[in-house]
């Protein structure tokens, strides 16, 4: 299987929360929810180590996290840089020499059931690179600058994409640096992986995986973590 490591993404400012404090370090029922999602991983044996990437000045903040909750697998807090694709390029340098595969993931999104996500390992292993996303329930409207529906493309064909992404670290490297090489700025990783030519498999996942990202998003999180995904042990 060769070994595998986590790169949490938590470098976001979360201006869209409307909070003064960073939405990764909000509380969840009683722990913050970077928390939550490197618990997680620190659960899954099949995860070597964890690489924790952050702002500027929450080094400290989250080595007292690691202490606390006894995260023993997040082996490095990495700064992050402008853009998020910045961030998980600093990362992928932290990881040891003996990492092969790698999950790309989201602070924010503390809720990927454990089933999915080695789905998720398991489809890269074979394709090199696969992520979790989840069929679009609404209709989809490509809409112009003055408010103006252009199309409505098949929504059968549609998926939000989610974390985590799994890949083979030496070819997520690769793409990073041929994207830094082109001054090519993508949406997610799996795109810059796509430029390479290589094709992504998707595997379904599930509405509860959420990103929380607005005020609407933690009710939703307080009901999941309650009623569905609630730590085990």
């Amino acid at each position: 299987m060769g070994r595998l490591g986590a790169l949490v993404v938590a470098a976001g400012k979360g201006t869209r929360m409307g909070t003064a404090e960073s939405k990764q370090y909000l509380s969840l029922g009683d722990k913050p929810i970077l928390v939550h999602t490197l618990l997680l991983f620190e659960r899954m044996q099949e995860v070597d180590s964890v690489v924790l990437v952050v702002s500027d000045g929450q080094e400290a903040r989250c080595q007292s996290y690691i202490e606390q909750y006894k995260l023993h697998k997040v082996r490095s807090i990495v700064v992050g840089g402008v853009e998020r694709q910045d961030s998980v390029r600093a990362g992928l340098e932290a990881f040891s020499s003996d990492i092969d595969w790698v999950l790309i993931h989201d602070g924010v999104r503390p809720f990927p059931a454990e089933e999915h996500i080695l789905a998720c390992v398991r489809e890269a292993m074979q394709t090199d690179a696969a992520v979790l996303a989840v069929p679009v329930k609404d209709t989809i409207k490509v809409v112009n600058a003055e408010g103006q529906i252009q199309s409505t493309p098949d929504r059968r064909s549609l998926w939000a994409i989610q974390t985590p992404q799994a890949f083979r670290l030496s070819v997520l490297r690769e793409a990073h640096e041929r994207a830094a090489h082109d001054h090519f700025l993508g949406t997610d990783d799996a795109m810059l992986v796509e430029r390479l030519g290589i094709t992504v498999q998707v595997v379904q996942s599930d509405y509860y995986n959420i990103k929380i990202t607005t005020p609407e998003d933690l009710p939703m999180a307080e009901w999941i973590i309650h009623n569905v995904r609630g730590e085990k042990g």
